[in-house]
């Protein structure tokens, strides 16, 4: 029985663009200390295998230091450490994999064509791949089949399972018939669940750290054991920040209080949110910059956005005889109109817009 611990997709020196210049360095930061939480996490668990399923680098233009860092951590594990580069960090003698003083226990794949790594003492066998440029078109399981030798057959590749022909296409077929025990795959950013085809199992555990709101929920690595009857695997949270998107219908409510008890006890101080405000208000919408303030200090980065609609009673005065209600009179024949909803929310910011100026007063 081989106990492993699979991780993908750091894309460390990732940017963070939606963040401050400030957060955007510190969350590098974190991202850098995040593989060496990982190697202390594989000794807390006497982990034999670490693997890791490419993409570790955002991209080949990274800050030396970063990889150093990535170097040092991994020579802390206990166990042998696999990397198989994907297409945002393709193996090139002269980048990183290439130049780095990497520590013995690591092995990093350095062709398009399958390799094998016998490993006696854990009676395994650990297969992988690299991609050497930043597309990559053929599967390299294709004409594979592990033997059926009683070893437990092991593997680690980026790639894409039933995707396009860009990043490595890996069919379903090929993997049901590899004769492989687990593939651990990188390239999805998303928990793919633990997946069996035939008598093979695999999965993708997704990217350890989110990094923007895409990337939302739980992020983690896959622990477990493996052995020639099958595979005995989980999900482990491994994420220090999460992103979250909060829809809230604010009708009726005071938008800063909605927020306030919507995240109430949630330990979000952590995290990034992307609040969206729905429902129906006044005129004047919501003052985004008022719920910043009453709020901001409950999450580590705060972005808010008013999709509201304006409470159909302001409407009523579209029968007005007065600017205002000529003004609203024909907004209203456009908002019946309106081709779909996108149409309908720039009618309405109109409306507010143009509401606020004939009141003389700010938005």
């Amino acid at each position: 029985m081989v106990k492993i611990l699979h991780a993908a997709d750091f894309h460390l020196d990732s940017p963070f663009l939606n963040l401050t210049p400030e957060q955007a360095r510190s969350r590098r930061g974190e991202a850098r200390q995040s593989v060496l939480r990982l190697a202390r996490f594989a000794n807390a668990e006497h982990v034999d295998l670490v693997l890791l399923a490419g993409d570790l680098f955002d991209g080949l233009n990274l800050y030396r230091e970063t990889a150093e860092t990535l170097a040092e951590a991994l020579a802390e594990v206990e166990g042998r450490v696999f990397i198989a580069p994907g297409n945002h960090d393709p193996y090139d003698p002269q980048g990183p994999y290439g130049t780095v003083a990497w520590p013995e226990n690591v092995h990093i794949f350095k062709h398009r064509t399958m390799e094998a790594v016998e490993l006696p003492e854990l009676d395994c066998v650990v297969y992988g791949a690299a991609f050497t440029e930043p597309e990559e078109h053929e599967s390299p399981l294709r004409g594979f089949r592990a033997p059926e030798d009683g070893r437990t057959h092991i593997l680690v590749l980026h790639g894409d399972v039933d995707g396009g022909r860009r990043y490595r296409p890996i069919p379903r077929g090929e993997l049901a018939e590899s004769g492989l025990t687990y593939a651990a795959l990188g390239h999805v950013h998303r928990f793919s669940g633990i997946q069996k085809l035939w008598r093979t199992w695999w999965a993708y555990p997704g990217c350890p750290e989110g990094r923007g709101f895409d990337e939302c929920g739980p992020h983690g690595v896959i622990l477990g054991t493996a052995d020639p009857s099958g595979c005995d695997l989980r999900f482990v949270s491994f994420a220090r920040r999460k992103y979250e998107i909060l829809r809230l219908n604010v009708t009726g409510r005071v938008p800063e209080t909605a927020l306030l008890d919507a995240v109430e006890g949630a330990g979000t101080a952590s995290d990034v949110y992307r609040v969206i405000f729905t429902g129906e208000t006044a005129a004047g919408g919501v003052d985004l910059e008022r719920v910043r303030r009453a709020a901001a200090d409950r999450f580590y980065q705060l972005e808010l956005r008013d999709e509201t609609r304006m409470a159909e009673d302001l409407w009523q005065h579209a029968g007005e005889d007065s600017l205002r209600g000529l003004f609203l009179k024909e907004l209203l024949r456009r908002r019946g109109q309106a081709s779909g909803p996108e149409e309908e929310q720039r009618i309405e910011q109109a409306a507010r817009f143009g509401l606020s100026a004939l009141e003389s007063r700010d938005l």
